[in-house]
């Protein structure tokens, strides 16, 4: 028998990690659609036509509901003896025509931007106003050479910057877009330096250079540690032994603010659907999300006596509509009881 499916918009991307042939954990499958997430090759999920997206519509338009892995191991499946591996018993032809939009897909995880934060700010921390605060912020007021030989040489810092939450996080990001620096002369002496203080910290990026703003992120901890020995820096510290929202090698705008303002964490509760890559030689690649419309022809070989009844199944549960994949509609356009063509 033949069953045709006609489908509009169904979404050929996936933004949930884990496999439909499994059993959902406790806490749902993770959502990895996110811009964070997408930066990663692996979680830009692309999807086709599959026979297991074809067994789930032949079930779900004769009403069986359960998910496809439940219906498979159960000893009632009313497909048991043709829903086998290599039983060319169902086969199936998607000709779809398929284009590419911007989809704003949301996260009801509520994950949190990085790079914003809520609340007032509280100006009046133990950090920028205590004795060491000057010395201690004023790392972040010295140029690359000034640093690197503050790094080596053990100099006091006199340069000055305005000692609050959003001076420093700003200066935090003006450094954050300093370009990668050459591994020799003062630099290498200071990345050595840097390396012998805190083993385990990767300075350099994929080409080898020196990347400025790990420095000056690690430059803030080697000055915690100076100062140790001249003024109490437990106000400076979390109770980790860190400097909030700072590590040795950068920073999070979120988690540095969170300790200065009266707000939580501004959730973000969706995003677009876009992974942005360079290739080399090609230049920067958008992928978007796929969407595609067209027809799915079902082939089934059963005899003609089962063909009727799977029909008679069909039009008593009165499926109108459902989705093919991922969202989308989808129906059943025309069904043809006749033997399979070999």
């Amino acid at each position: 028998m033949k069953i045709i499916i006609d489908y509009e918009s169904s979404w050929r991307n996936s933004f949930l990690d884990g496999n439909n042939n499994e059993l959902l954990p406790k806490k749902g499958r993770s959502f990895v659609g996110s811009m964070t997430s997408l930066r990663k090759p692996e979680n830009f999920k692309k999807r086709e036509v599959t026979l297991d997206t074809v067994m789930g519509i032949l079930n779900r338009i004769i009403g069986d509901q359960r998910k496809l892995y439940q219906a498979r191991k159960s000893d009632n499946y009313f497909y048991k003896d043709i829903d086998f591996n290599d039983s060319n018993k169902v086969t199936f032809n998607d000709v779809a025509i398929e284009t590419n939009e911007m989809t704003y897909i949301r996260n009801i995880t509520g994950s949190t931007d990085q790079n914003s934060f809520t609340g007032a700010i509280k100006t009046n921390d133990a950090m920028f106003s205590s004795d060491y605060s000057a010395e201690f912020w004023g790392v972040l007021a010295l140029d690359f050479g000034e640093l690197c030989d503050f790094i080596v040489s053990n100099n006091k810092v006199t340069a000055l910057i305005d000692a609050n939450p959003v001076s420093i996080i700003t200066k935090l990001e003006l450094l954050n877009k300093e370009k990668p620096v050459p591994n020799d002369g003062l630099a290498n002496e200071a990345l050595e330096k840097l390396s012998q203080t805190f083993e385990g910290i990767e300075y350099l990026n994929k080409k080898g250079e020196v990347m400025p703003i790990s420095l000056y992120c690690s430059s803030l901890y080697l000055q915690l540690e100076r100062l140790s020995n001249q003024f109490n820096m437990d106000s400076a510290k979390t109770k980790a032994g860190g400097i909030s929202g700072i590590s040795k090698r950068g920073f999070t705008t979120k988690d540095f603010m969170n300790r200065f303002t009266t707000g939580e964490k501004k959730k973000i509760w969706g995003n677009p659907y876009i992974r942005k890559e360079r290739i080399k030689g090609i230049g920067e690649v958008i992928s978007l999300m796929t969407k595609a419309s067209g027809t799915l022809e079902i082939e089934v070989d059963v005899d003609k006596e089962r063909a009727e009844k799977i029909e008679g199944m069909i039009e008593n549960a009165g499926v109108s509509s459902f989705y093919l994949g991922k969202k989308g509609l989808a129906y059943v356009s025309k069904i043809d009881t006749c033997p399979r063509r070999h």
